[in-house]
């Protein structure tokens, strides 16, 4: 699942809190279908696959008319997907609870960070199976706001986040629903 829990972890964000050491920190990333393996294997059978139609020009002034587009093309394509996985990085949900508040804070590609902060107390965690926006919508309300949490999980992944997130919450002795 692309999101991870870390129990009583000194989080970069949290240093500039009062108390440093959060008892449970949550983070969450969107899903990254191909791996750095992946991709050097893919752009590999890709080159591969772009050479073999001109190994039928090698030797003929045809060859230097299609290179210069077939290497511009691959070029395109490693800039593209070094790109995409570039800003993959930059996408975050980071998730903070201390036993006297909790903090949201979302980072998306090229705008500026959004934070959200309430006592854990007062917060109520929902999941909203068939009338949100997308299945299993999962929300915090608190401090006069409702955010979303886990916007780029899956509908099953955001159902066991609800769950987990409840049980963590109770471990803590807060009431959440």
């Amino acid at each position: 699942m692309p999101y991870r829990w870390t129990h009583g972890h000194s989080a970069p964000l949290a240093e500039q809190a009062p108390d440093p050491a959060p008892v449970w920190t949550l983070d969450i990333w969107p899903h990254r279908s191909l791996s750095p393996e992946g991709f050097v294997a893919f752009f590999g059978i890709t080159f591969l696959m772009v050479l073999v139609p001109l190994f039928s020009v090698i030797g003929s002034p045809v060859l230097w008319g299609l290179l210069p587009f077939v290497m511009g093309a691959l070029a395109l394509t490693w800039k593209m997907m070094r790109h995409n996985a570039r800003d993959a990085v930059e996408k975050t949900e980071e998730l903070l609870i201390w036993p006297d508040r909790m903090t949201l804070v979302r980072k998306d590609i090229r705008k500026p960070e959004r934070r959200w902060e309430a006592n854990p107390y007062w917060i109520r965690v929902e999941i909203h199976k068939k009338g949100g926006p997308v299945e299993n919508y999962v929300t915090l309300s608190g401090a006069g706001r409702t955010v979303e949490l886990g916007a780029f999980l899956s509908p099953e992944e955001r159902a066991t986040l609800h769950d987990e997130l409840l049980e963590r919450l109770a471990r803590l002795g807060q009431p959440s629903q």
